[in-house]
């Protein structure tokens, strides 16, 4: 099953507040994203189907290994274009929502050459 950016955001959404929170719920999504209960439990549920996070019987969800992969790669996406906006004189608050935006639908080679960049400075 192919993530769309929606999915991806929640993924990255759900791995910051288990960083963050240490368990979290659908609620916990719903309220950080600013969406609905209703939405985020319909997203959570393709996602279950989809093999990338599970939920206990308590409503705690975790992500699978796949899942934990592909927000562990858009969360580095998001930190180092953050990193690089800000090192270009873009201030903090507006390098977080471009790179949310950029870490999507930028090219593998562009972010490994930012990478490479930011490892340099």
């Amino acid at each position: 099953m192919h993530l769309q950016e929606s999915g991806e955001m929640y993924l990255e959404t759900i791995l910051v507040l288990s960083k963050r929170l240490g368990h979290v719920r659908s609620l916990d999504v719903a309220e950080h994203m600013g969406f609905s209960k209703p939405s985020v439990s319909r997203a959570v549920g393709l996602l279950k189907s989809g093999g990338y996070l599970t939920a206990d019987k308590d409503g705690y969800l975790s992500l699978t290994e796949e899942g934990l992969e592909i927000a562990g790669k858009i969360y580095e996406r998001h930190t180092i274009i953050t990193s690089f906006l800000c090192s270009l004189g873009v201030d903090s608050e507006t390098a977080s929502h471009d790179a949310c935006k950029m870490e999507h639908d930028i090219s593998e080679n562009t972010f490994l050459a930012i990478k490479r960049h930011m490892e340099n400075i």
